[in-house]
C-alpha cells in the first residue's frame, strides 16, 4: 500500500515538473515573441514610418504660410515685354500671442499717421478703423498664425520709414508681391490671354482638382492666386507659374507662434519669348482698324461695307511655321482684370475678349436680335478655295493643266425641268477658260462643272470623302495643331448639304468655297501649305523659353504635321492663275506674289451678307510669309481684305525682311497710300451662288 502511494506521488511530482517546464518554456516563448514583435515594430517605426511621423510631428508643431510664386514674363520675338509681373511692396501684420485689442488699435493709429505722411497722396487715405479691421483680431477671416495684409503699393518713403523703425511696430512685416501687367500698346491681347483668381477659374478642367494628390507645398495652388484663364497665359500656365515660397512658423497647440520664422523664397517662373513681332503685330492691328473705318464710310460703291465692324488676320512664316502676327479686332485692355473686373467693364468688352482668329466669336452687338443678323468670325472660304479645287481636280485626273471649258456665266445641273444654275459674280461670261485662267477670273462655273460635278459623276457620294481628305490635308476642317485653348476646327457643311440636298449639290457648292466656314489661323495654315507646295506646318507662337537667370530651357523646333506631293506642273498651274488675280492696295509692291481673293456669301438672320476673305504669300520666287485676312461683312475680298494684307507684308518687310537680305527700308509709297489705289479690282467672287443658288 505504501509502495503504491509512493509511486503515485512520484508520478504526480514528475507531472508537475513537466507542466512547470512546459509553462516556463511557454512563458519564455511568449516573452521572446512579444519582445521580437516589439523590436520589429520599433524598427518599422524608425526606418519605415520614421520620416512620415517626423513630418507629421513637424506639421503639428509648425504652420506654413505660402508666398505666391512670381510669374514668368512674356516677351515678343525681339525681347520687348508684352505681359510681365511687377513687384509691389505690401505691409502685413501677424497677430502675436498675448496681443490685446487695445494694443492693436494703438498700432493702427500709428500706422495711419505714417501712411498719411509718407504714402501716395493720390490714393484714398486709410483710417485707423480700416487698419484695425484688417488686423482681424476676431479671427473671422484668418487663422491666428496667418498674416493679414494691411496695405499694398507702399511708397519708397513708407518702406524706408518702416525699415528704420521696425522695433516700434510689433508684428509688422513688408512683403514683396507680384502683379500681372500687360503692355499698354495692347499687343495681341486675345492671343496672350488674361488671368483670374483660382477661385474664379475652376470652371476650367485644368483647375477643378489642381491640388488633388499634391503633397509638395511649393506646388500647391493658393485660392487667392492668379492663374492663366485663356490664350498663352493658360496654355503655358505650368511653365510661367514657378513655385510658392513658404514662411514656416513654430506654433503651440493653440496655433500661437512660439518661435522664429523660417523662410523658403518663391521661385520665379520661366520667361516666354513669342514668335510674335510687336512691330508687325501693331501694324496689323492698326491696319485692320483703319481699313474698317475706311470701308464703312467709303463713297466707292465697290468698297463700301457699312456693317464691317470686325476683322481678323494672321501672318505666318512659310518655312518655319512661326506666327509673327495674329489680330482679332477690335481688342480690349486686359489690365481690366487686375483686382477683378466690374460687371459694367465686362459688358463693354465681352464681345472682344474671345480670339476670333482661332474660334467662333459672335458679332459685337449688344442687342441679341440684332446680333443674330450678322456673321460671326467663322466665314466661308469663298473663292480662296479655288486653288485647292484646281489641285484636287488635277490630281484626281478630272482635268489637266490644258483642259478647256466654255464659261457662259453659269453652270447648270439637276434633272430636266428642275435645273439649278450656279452663277459667276454678276453672271459674267468668261468664255473659254483653262484651269489657270479660271483661278484668275474666279469662275464659279468652271469649278462647279469641271471639278465638283465631275467628281460626283465619277464617284457619286464617295466623292465627298475624296473632297474631305484633300481639305483636311491642307488644314481645313481640322484644328491647326497650335494647341491654343479653345481653337476651333471650323464648320464643314458638305456632308450636311448632301443629306439636305444631294451629294452632287454639296460637291458643286464646295468647289467654289460655299460649304465650309473656317478661322483666320486655318486660312493662314492653308496659305503656307500652298506656298510650301504641300508641307503643312504646325503654327507656333513661342520661339524659346528661358529661366529667370536667362538660361535656355526650350528652343524652337519646326513641326511638320503632314505633307502632300503633287507634280510641279500642278503647282505652276495654280500659281500662274494666282499671279493674275487683281486686288486693291498692292500698287508699288516690290515683290512678285501669289494671292486669291474671296467674297463668301452667308445667310444670316434671314438676310444675305458678303464677307471679305484674302490669302497671299510672298515673294513668289521664294515664299517667306503667308497672310490671311477675314473681314465679316467686308464685301469683296479684293477691296475689303487685300489692302490690310499689303500693310502686313510691308510691316514684316521693314521689321524682319521678306528676303534673306534682311529688313527693307520703307519706300516713298507707304502701304497706307497704296491701299487707296484706284487700280480696278476684278470682282472675282461668287455674288449669287451659295447653297441657295438661284434656280432657273
Amino acid at each position: 500500500m505504501s509502495n503504491d502511494s509512493t509511486e503515485e506521488a512520484q508520478k504526480r511530482e514528475l507531472r508537475n515538473r513537466r507542466h512547470f517546464s512546459f509553462r516556463l518554456n511557454l512563458f519564455f516563448f511568449v516573452t521572446f515573441f512579444v519582445f521580437s514583435l516589439l523590436l520589429v515594430r520599433l524598427a518599422y517605426l524608425q526606418f519605415v514610418q520614421g520620416p512620415t511621423l517626423k513630418e507629421k510631428e513637424h506639421q503639428i508643431g509648425t504652420r506654413d504660410v505660402s508666398i505666391p510664386p512670381i510669374r514668368g514674363n512674356i516677351y515678343d520675338s525681339t525681347g520687348q515685354p508684352i505681359a510681365y509681373s511687377t513687384s509691389t511692396q505690401s505691409l502685413y501684420y501677424t497677430l502675436e500671442p498675448g496681443t490685446k485689442e487695445e494694443e492693436g488699435r494703438a498700432l493702427a493709429e500709428k500706422l495711419v499717421k505714417v501712411f498719411d505722411e509718407y504714402g501716395d497722396k493720390t490714393k484714398p487715405p486709410l483710417t485707423a478703423e480700416d487698419v484695425f479691421d484688417d488686423m482681424d483680431f476676431g479671427g473671422k477671416v484668418h487663422l491666428p498664425f496667418q498674416q493679414r495684409r494691411i496695405k499694398s503699393g507702399l511708397t519708397e518713403k513708407e518702406i524706408a520709414y518702416f525699415s528704420e523703425h521696425r522695433d516700434e511696430f510689433k508684428g509688422i512685416d513688408i512683403v514683396e508681391e507680384s502683379i500681372r501687367q500687360y503692355s499698354p500698346d495692347k499687343v495681341a491681347v486675345q492671343l496672350v490671354g488674361y488671368m483670374k483668381q483660382l477661385q474664379g477659374a475652376t470652371s476650367l478642367n485644368k483647375y477643378k482638382n489642381i491640388n488633388e494628390g499634391q503633397t509638395d507645398p511649393t506646388l500647391k495652388y493658393l485660392d487667392s492666386e492668379e492663374v492663366g484663364f485663356d490664350g498663352i497665359e493658360l496654355m503655358y500656365q505650368d511653365v510661367l507659374r514657378g513655385r510658392n515660397g513658404l514662411k514656416t512658423y513654430p506654433v503651440n497647440n493653440e496655433s500661437r507662434i512660439i518661435g522664429p520664422m523660417e523662410l523658403t523664397k518663391p521661385v520665379k517662373g520661366d520667361n516666354l519669348y513669342l514668335t510674335i513681332n510687336k512691330q508687325v503685330q501693331l501694324a496689323t492691328q492698326n491696319a485692320i482698324m483703319s481699313h474698317l473705318e475706311k470701308i464703312r464710310t467709303s463713297s466707292n460703291k465697290a468698297e463700301r461695307a457699312p456693317n464691317a465692324r470686325t476683322g481678323y488676320a494672321v501672318a505666318m512664316e512659310v518655312k518655319t511655321g512661326k506666327v509673327v502676327a495674329m489680330a482679332s479686332m477690335p481688342d480690349y485692355d486686359p489690365n481690366l482684370w487686375q483686382g477683378g473686373i466690374s460687371s459694367k467693364e465686362y459688358d463693354a468688352v465681352k464681345y472682344y475678349m474671345g480670339n476670333g482668329a482661332i474660334r467662333e466669336v459672335q458679332a459685337p452687338y449688344a442687342d441679341d436680335k440684332e446680333r443674330l443678323k450678322h456673321p460671326s468670325s467663322l466665314v466661308n472660304l469663298g473663292s480662296t478655295q479655288k486653288p485647292l479645287t484646281i489641285l484636287l481636280g488635277l490630281n484626281e485626273k478630272l482635268i489637266t493643266p490644258e483642259s478647256s471649258f466654255y464659261d457662259p456665266g453659269y453652270f447648270q445641273f439637276g434633272r430636266k425641268g428642275y435645273e439649278t444654275r450656279v452663277r459667276n459674280s454678276k453672271s459674267e461670261a468668261n468664255g473659254w477658260l483653262t484651269p489657270s485662267k479660271a483661278i484668275a477670273k474666279s469662275s464659279n462655273a468652271f469649278m462647279a462643272g469641271m471639278v465638283g460635278n465631275a467628281l460626283y459623276l465619277r464617284d457619286g457620294s464617295d466623292g465627298l470623302d475624296v473632297w474631305d481628305k484633300y481639305m483636311k490635308e491642307f488644314g481645313l476642317g481640322v484644328t491647326t495643331g497650335s494647341g491654343l485653348p479653345g481653337e476651333s476646327k471650323g464648320s464643314i457643311n458638305y456632308y450636311i448639304e448632301a443629306k439636305r440636298g444631294s451629294a452632287q449639290s454639296a460637291l458643286i457648292y464646295a468647289s467654289f468655297g460655299q460649304q465650309g466656314r473656317y478661322t483666320a489661323l486655318q486660312l493662314a495654315q492653308y496659305a503656307t501649305t500652298l506656298a510650301s507646295h504641300g508641307t503643312r506646318l504646325k503654327p507656333q507662337f513661342v520661339d524659346h523659353i528661358e529661366d529667370a537667370e536667362g538660361n535656355l530651357v526650350q528652343s524652337y523646333h519646326k513641326e511638320v504635321l503632314n505633307t502632300v506631293s503633287f507634280p510641279k506642273t500642278y503647282w505652276d498651274t495654280i500659281e500662274k492663275g494666282m499671279s493674275q488675280v487683281k486686288v486693291q492696295g498692292f500698287d508699288g509692291f516690290p515683290y512678285n506674289f501669289y494671292r486669291k481673293t474671296g467674297t463668301s456669301e452667308q445667310d444670316v438672320g434671314g438676310g444675305r451678307v458678303e464677307n471679305a476673305v484674302f490669302i497671299a504669300y510672298a515673294p513668289a520666287e521664294d515664299p517667306k510669309l503667308a497672310v490671311a485676312v477675314v473681314v465679316p461683312e467686308g464685301g469683296f475680298g479684293g477691296w475689303g481684305a487685300a489692302p490690310i494684307a499689303r500693310k502686313i507684308f510691308d510691316a514684316y518687310d521693314e521689321a524682319v525682311g521678306l528676303t534673306d537680305a534682311g529688313p527693307r527700308k520703307a519706300s516713298g509709297t507707304s502701304a497706307s497710300d497704296s491701299s487707296a489705289a484706284t487700280q480696278p479690282v476684278q470682282q472675282d467672287d461668287q455674288a449669287a451662288a451659295n447653297n441657295a443658288a438661284s434656280a432657273q
